[in-house]
């Protein structure tokens, strides 16, 4: 029996909780779903959610999804041409053009509930009032419906936010700020320093906590560690690593392997740091195939890992939780193996799981992000050659009848 098989069996026994900086694992997730009639939320993915883009516009990797006070629903996505696997399908857009299709949509989209397109802004400016992330990843709409997007290109060290309308209105952190000099290949080399209270190491994610007015700034890429700002100043206010510890730099993780003893570091990337009601925090350490759980004030709770014998880029990508009042359920987005699994949070056990590999509604092409509105509909992006946004519609509770459903189709279609 290997290490993470040990722990899932312990995990049904019983649940551990460590507190304090630097605490042993907690709670596994079971390989297998829940049994004996358990409930769990049940989806449709609705193929007719967006409408299509206007302008020939086309998406390129789709790296980042929200859902504003409002229920609309926001995208962030890679529009420049041949940037890690961005649209290749920009004929319209060569000089002179090559055919009528396509040409990139803008970096930020704005769609309202029934799917329409009602806004679009971004991408670099020539006035130099800020730095546009060479590589877009991740966008939040905050409690003021203010836009947040981080960047995890090489030289991507800053988060910027924005005015709904695309505003300009704060950078925190500077591009290149970890640029060490040298060059490896004709390629800058940039410096981790996950301890940096001015900039970061190629943001994956940011979320908020309305009542305090903070940021939690998944960090990310380069660096190795959560870091909380104010969302009106950017101050940083405090930060810490794996199981709440401060983070150190020099600890080589190596390769994830299922078979040793969980590391003591993050490994990058920090992939989502994301808060629930009641106040924790649910950080994704994505190749550790781990989520490890916080207090506001970075006192560390416990751990879960999933899918645990996932190699390559991992299975913990993004996290939002069911919009009952006690967030009962977590969603979590597994891109390397192309579902989103459903949490039951309180035991963080995987009680089912839906979608696999594929091109049609209701499959992935490593899904992403994932979000959720107020009526509880679930939404999804994809990167690299998946490109694109997809919703799945909140059926209510229904048992669970497998630990995989595949691609949920319409019942209707059925």
């Amino acid at each position: 029996m290997n290490w993470k098989n040990f722990l899932a069996v312990m995990a049904v026994l019983t649940l551990t909780v460590a507190c304090g900086g630097g605490g042993d694992t907690a709670a596994q997730a079971p390989a297998e779903p829940a049994s004996g009639g358990a409930q769990a939320p049940m989806f449709e993915v609705d193929p007719f959610w967006p409408k299509p883009l206007p302008n020939h516009w086309i998406l390129g990797p789709t790296i980042g999804v929200s859902v504003d006070s409002r229920d609309h629903v926001w995208i962030v996505h890679r529009n420049a041409p041949n940037l890690f696997g961005a649209n290749t399908e920009i004929g319209a857009a060569q000089d002179p053009p090559l055919s009528a299709c396509c040409v990139p949509a803008p970096p930020v989209l704005e769609f309202d509930p029934d799917g329409n397109l009602v806004g679009h802004w971004g991408g670099p400016t020539d006035s130099g009032e800020y730095e546009w992330p060479l590589s877009n990843h991740g966008i939040v709409v905050d409690h003021k419906d203010n836009v947040w997007i981080g960047g995890n290109g090489p030289s991507d060290a800053h988060v910027l936010k924005f005015s709904r309308d695309g505003k300009f209105l704060l950078q925190v952190g500077s591009s290149g700020a970890r640029a060490t000099g040298e060059e490896i290949d004709g390629r800058p080399v940039f410096e981790r320093d996950s301890n940096d209270t001015d900039s970061f190491g190629r943001v994956a994610k940011i979320s908020f906590d309305a009542a305090a007015n903070e940021m939690y700034i998944a960090d990310g890429y380069l660096n190795r560690r959560v870091a909380v700002i104010d969302a009106d100043t950017g101050k940083l206010k405090r930060y810490w690593g794996a199981y709440g510890g401060k983070p150190d730099d020099s600890v080589d993780t190596g390769r994830y392997n299922p078979d040793d003893p969980p590391a003591k570091q993050f490994r990058t990337p920090v992939h989502c740091a994301d808060l629930s009601n009641d106040g924790l925090l649910y950080v994704c350490d994505r190749t550790s195939d781990r989520v490890q759980v916080f207090k506001t004030d970075g006192t560390f709770v416990k751990e879960a890992f999933f899918a645990p014998n996932t190699l390559a880029q991992g299975s913990a990508w993004d996290i939002a939780f069911s919009k009952d009042p006690a967030q009962k359920y977590l969603y979590l987005a597994d891109g390397q193996n192309m579902q989103v699994h459903i949490v039951e949070r309180e035991s963080m056990e995987v009680l089912t799981s839906f979608g696999d590999g594929g091109r049609q509604p209701g499959l992935f092409f490593a899904v992403h992000s994932i979000a959720t509105d107020s009526k509880g509909n679930i939404y999804t992006t994809e990167t690299y050659e998946g490109k694109r946004l997809q919703k799945f519609v909140y059926q209510g509770l229904g048992p669970v009848k497998g630990k995989s459903q595949g691609a949920l189709w319409p019942s209707s279609s059925r």
